[in-house]
């Protein structure tokens, strides 16, 4: 399972056409499913299903009176840099909305021991597109992405259900930042 800000629509499906320009005739790259691009704020690991309600409302809980984030697509980046196994657009997040977002879920996410937080800092971003396995990946092309801004506001808990063409996103629960849970 994992919670994540899921993108709005329209921002969604204009960031999949600008991928999908760069990644055009592309055999070692697998695009991410349109509807499965989003910001992972915790991954949790495997999970009994009979807790998603108890995560959810731990999860949703913590971030009732935030702040929407308003992000901005910046860059492509490479992870890693050199024999990259994915590709992922970094997000803008001015204020750090999105950031205290994510704090406010890993708090109280370990804090109901469900989630073990990441030593290294959270980082806004979207992965676009994954090197198949065996292959190796040269650049994107330079394509700036598209330049506005947009409110992620809905949250979702998903289960992750790993296959070879790549892992099919199951939402168990929704809410709104800033919104009370139920």
């Amino acid at each position: 399972m994992f919670v994540a800000l899921d993108l709005p629509e329209a921002a969604r499906n204009e960031l999949a056409r600008w991928r999908d320009s760069l990644v055009v005739g592309r055999d070692d790259l697998r695009p991410v499913r349109p509807e499965a691009l989003h910001v992972t704020l915790a991954f949790l690991g495997w999970q009994d299903e009979a807790a998603a309600e108890r995560i959810a409302a731990e999860a949703f809980g913590a971030v009732a009176g935030l702040e929407v984030p308003a992000l901005r697509a910046a860059q492509v980046k490479a992870v890693p840099p050199r024999r990259p196994r994915l590709f992922a657009l970094d997000l803008d997040d001015p204020g750090d909305r999105a950031a205290a977002v994510q704090e406010a879920v890993s708090d109280r996410l370990e804090a109901a021991h469900f989630y073990k937080p990441e030593k290294r800092p959270f980082w806004p971003h979207v992965t676009l597109a994954r090197v198949k396995r065996g292959a190796r990946a040269g650049p994107l092309p330079e394509i700036p992405p598209p330049d506005e801004r947009f409110q992620a506001v809905d949250l979702t808990l998903y289960r992750s259900t790993l296959r070879p063409q790549g892992a099919i996103y199951d939402p168990l629960a929704h809410a709104r930042v800033g919104a009370p849970y139920r």
